[in-house]
C-alpha cells in the first residue's frame, strides 16, 4: 500500500500478493456489477447534462481564478437530489437510480465537466492572447478539445489495473466520492453509523467553504449594505490564509507562506496518511526556507510591487526539479513494474480460470487503447499540424510526451490528491522551446495537448476509484467516461466563443491567471533575443533539473532495493510535489495526516473505521459547497457579462 490510511481491502491476499490474486480477490468480494444497473441511458444523460453545466463553471473560474475544481462529488450528490425530486413528482412512478448508476453518472458527469475544459481557460487562452486576439477556427478548436479529451480517456487504461487495482494508490478524491455515495444509500447499523460520521464531518467542511466564500459572495451581493459586505469579506480574508514568520532577503517577505485553514486539505491528509504528507512539506519547507532567500539574492524571482514585498514567481521557479523528480521518479517506478503493466496488454490465456476469465470480460482490454490511440493520434496531428501550422512530426512526439506526463499526473492524483497540470504543461513548453525555439504556438499547443491528456486522465482515475471501492464494473464506466467527452465538448466550445468573442472585453472582464502563466512561459522560454531555452531559464533552474532527476532515481531505487529504508525515505512524488504546490497546502495535508496517525494511537479501532468516512466528509463538504458557490457566482457573472 502506497498511502498509510487509503481505503484497504477488509480481508485479502495482503500486500505480498501477487497481481492475480487481488484481482481475483476484488472479484469475489467487492464486485457488484452483475447485481446492479450501471450503464444505463438515463444515467449517461444525467451526467452528461450536469457534467455539462458543470463545464460552463469550471471555464468561468478558471478564467477568473486561474484553477477548476473536480466535478464528481458534487454531480453525484446533485444528480441524487434531482432523481429523487422526480421520483417523488412522478409519484413514485419512476423508479430509483441504482448506487452504482449513480456511479456511472458520475463519470460521465466527470468527462464532461472538468476533462474538456482543462485545456481551453489555459493553453487555448493562452493563445489567443498571444495572437492579439485573432481566434482560432471554432471547427479546429472542437477538434482539438475533443482529441485531447480523447487521448487522456484511453491512456488511463493501463494505469487503472497498475495505480488502483494492484499498487492501490488512495486517490483521495474517489474515495471521498464513493463514500460520500455510501453515505446516501446507507443501510444497515454499521453503514449508517459511518455515514453519520461522514455528514457530520461534510457539514463542517460545507460551514468551513461557506466562511472562505463570503469575500466572493459579499463582491456579488451588491444589494447588501456596505457595512455587511465588509464585514463578510473581513470574515472570509481572516479564513483564507493566516501568514507564517519566514526568512526574508533584502526585506522581501514570501507570497504564499502561511497556514489555509482548509478542512478540504486536512482531510484529503487524513486519507494520504502521513508519508506522503510529510514528503510534501519538506519539499515546500526547502523552497520557502532555504532556497527562497538565495533566489531572490540571485534575482531568480519577481519580487511583487506591494507594500509589505513579496516573492510572486516563487513556485514558477520549483516547477524545475520538482517537476523533474516527478517526472523521472514515475518512469523508474514505471520500469520496476513493467511485467504487471504488461498484464493489462496481454490477451487471456487458454488455461485461465472461469473467474479469470470473468474478470478479464470486465476489465477494460488493452487492446481498445491501441484502438482508441491510432485514430485519436492521427486526427491530432492533423489539427496540430492544419489548424497551428505544427509540424507532423512535432504534434507526433507532443503526442508521444502525453503518456509519461499523463503517468507522473495520474500518480500524484493518487498518492497525494493534487494534479500537478500546470508543471506537466511546463515539461513539454521547456522541451519545445529546445526543439522548436522561437515558435510560440507551437509551445503552447504541444504542451495544451500533454496537459489536458493528463488532466483527463488523472481526473477519471479518480472515478474508477470509487467505481472500484463500489465494485462497479470498469468497462462500463469506462464507456460512460467516454460518452461524456461528446457532452463536455458540445457545451464547452460554444461557451467559449460566446464568452471571449470580444477579446478586449475578455481581457478587461478576467485576470487570465491561468492563460497568463503559460504565456509567460512560452515568451520567457523563447525570448527572440538569440539565447537558447536553456539560457533563458532562471537562475539555478537548470541545475535544478538535474538534482530533480538524480533524486528521481535514487529515492525509487533505495525503495525497491534496500525496503528497510523505505520508512525514512520521503516519497519522491509528495517530495517533488513539494516544489510545485503552495506551502499552505504542504502543512494542511500534514496537519491532517499527523490527526489521523494520533487518533490510531489513541483509539486504533475507531481510527480504522471511521478515519476515511471523516477525512472523506471535510473533503465532499468543503468541495461541494465550494462548487455550488462557485456555479452559482459564475452563472451570475456570465448574465452580467452577456448583459
Amino acid at each position: 500500500m502506497t498511502s498509510d490510511t487509503a481505503e484497504k481491502l477488509p480481508v485479502g491476499p495482503g500486500p505480498d500478493a501477487t497481481p492475480e490474486e487481488k484481482d481475483l480477490w476484488w472479484f469475489r468480494n467487492v464486485y457488484q456489477g452483475h447485481q446492479q444497473k450501471q450503464l444505463t441511458v438515463r444515467a449517461v444523460l444525467m451526467g452528461g447534462l450536469l457534467g455539462a453545466f458543470l463545464s460552463l463553471s469550471n471555464l468561468y473560474t478558471t478564467l477568473r481564478l486561474g484553477w477548476a475544481f473536480g466535478v464528481a462529488i458534487t454531480a453525484c450528490v446533485m444528480s441524487w437530489a434531482i432523481w429523487n425530486g422526480v421520483r417523488a413528482l412522478s409519484g413514485g412512478k419512476v423508479t430509483p437510480m441504482s448506487l452504482l448508476e449513480n456511479n456511472c453518472m458520475q463519470s460521465t458527469a466527470s468527462a464532461a465537466g472538468y476533462s474538456t475544459g482543462s485545456v481551453v481557460g489555459s493553453a487555448c487562452a493562452a493563445l489567443l492572447m498571444v495572437n492579439g486576439g485573432k481566434h482560432m477556427e471554432w471547427p479546429m478548436m472542437a477538434a482539438f478539445v475533443f482529441l485531447t479529451a480523447c487521448l487522456g480517456v484511453f491512456l488511463a487504461i493501463p494505469m487503472k489495473r497498475q495505480m488502483i487495482n494492484h499498487e492501490q494508490l488512495a486517490f483521495p478524491g474517489g474515495i471521498a466520492a464513493a463514500e460520500t455515495l455510501r453515505s446516501l444509500y446507507a443501510a444497515g447499523e454499521e453503514a449508517s453509523r459511518k455515514a453519520y460520521a461522514l455528514l457530520r464531518a461534510m457539514a463542517a467542511g460545507a460551514v468551513m467553504a461557506l466562511l472562505r466564500q463570503l469575500g466572493n459572495i459579499a463582491e456579488n451581493a451588491k444589494w447588501l449594505g456596505e457595512g455587511v459586505r465588509g464585514w463578510m469579506t473581513k470574515i472570509s480574508h481572516g479564513i483564507e490564509s493566516v501568514a507564517i514568520p519566514g526568512p526574508a532577503a533584502g526585506g522581501v517577505s514570501f507570497a504564499g507562506l502561511a497556514w489555509e485553514p482548509s478542512l478540504l486539505m486536512i482531510g484529503a491528509g487524513m486519507i494520504v496518511g502521513l508519508r506522503a504528507s510529510l514528503s510534501m512539506l519538506l519539499g515546500t519547507v526547502i523552497l520557502h526556507f532555504w532556497l527562497g532567500p538565495m533566489l531572490v539574492a540571485h534575482h531568480a524571482v519577481k519580487v511583487a510591487e506591494t507594500p509589505e514585498g513579496g516573492v510572486t514567481a516563487l513556485f514558477r521557479w520549483g516547477v524545475w526539479g520538482g517537476t523533474a523528480l516527478m517526472v523521472v521518479s514515475s518512469l523508474v517506478s514505471l520500469g520496476f513494474q513493467w511485467r504487471s503493466v504488461a498484464r493489462a496488454f496481454r490477451r487471456k490465456e487458454g488455461g485461465a480460470t472461469s473467474e479469470a476469465a470473468a474478470m478479464a470480460e470486465i476489465e477494460v482490454p488493452g487492446s481498445w487503447m491501441v484502438m482508441g490511440l491510432v485514430p485519436i493520434t492521427i486526427g491530432l496531428v492533423t489539427v496540430l499540424q492544419v489548424g497551428f501550422g505544427i509540424p507532423w512530426y512535432f504534434g507526433l512526439i507532443g503526442i508521444a510526451m502525453a503518456f509519461p506526463l499523463a503517468l507522473v499526473a495520474c500518480r500524484a492524483t493518487g498518492e497525494t490528491d493534487t494534479t500537478p497540470i500546470g508543471a506537466m504543461g511546463k515539461v513539454t513548453q521547456l522541451a519545445f522551446a529546445l526543439m522548436h525555439p522561437g515558435n510560440k504556438v507551437t509551445n503552447l499547443m504541444t504542451a495544451g495537448t500533454t496537459s489536458a491528456a493528463a488532466a483527463s486522465a488523472a481526473d477519471l482515475l479518480t472515478d474508477l476509484k470509487s467505481g472500484y471501492l463500489l465494485g462497479a464494473n470498469p468497462r462500463r464506466q469506462f464507456l460512460a467516461q467516454f460518452a461524456g467527452v461528446f457532452f463536455g465538448t458540445a457545451v464547452i466550445v460554444p461557451a467559449w466563443y460566446l464568452l471571449a468573442g470580444d477579446y478586449e472585453a475578455l481581457m478587461k472582464k478576467f485576470p487570465m491567471q491561468a492563460a497568463s502563466a503559460w504565456k509567460a512561459m512560452a515568451d520567457l522560454l523563447n525570448p527572440g533575443s538569440g539565447k537558447t531555452a536553456m539560457e533563458a531559464l532562471p537562475w539555478g533552474a537548470a541545475q535544478a533539473i538535474v538534482i530533480g532527476a538524480v533524486l528521481g532515481v535514487v529515492l525509487p531505487v533505495l525503495e525497491k532495493f534496500v525496503p528497510k529504508l523505505r520508512p525514512f525515505l520521503p516519497s519522491a512524488m509528495g517530495l517533488g510535489l513539494g516544489f510545485v504546490i503552495d506551502f499552505a497546502s504542504g502543512l494542511g495535508f500534514t496537519l491532517g495526516a499527523v490527526v489521523a496517525w494520533v487518533w490510531k494511537r489513541v483509539n486504533a479501532r475507531q481510527a480504522e473505521a471511521y478515519t476515511v468516512s471523516t477525512g472523506s466528509g471535510f473533503v465532499a463538504g468543503q468541495a461541494l459547497v465550494e462548487a455550488l458557490i462557485t456555479i452559482v457566482l459564475a452563472a451570475v457573472g456570465l448574465m452580467a457579462l452577456r448583459g
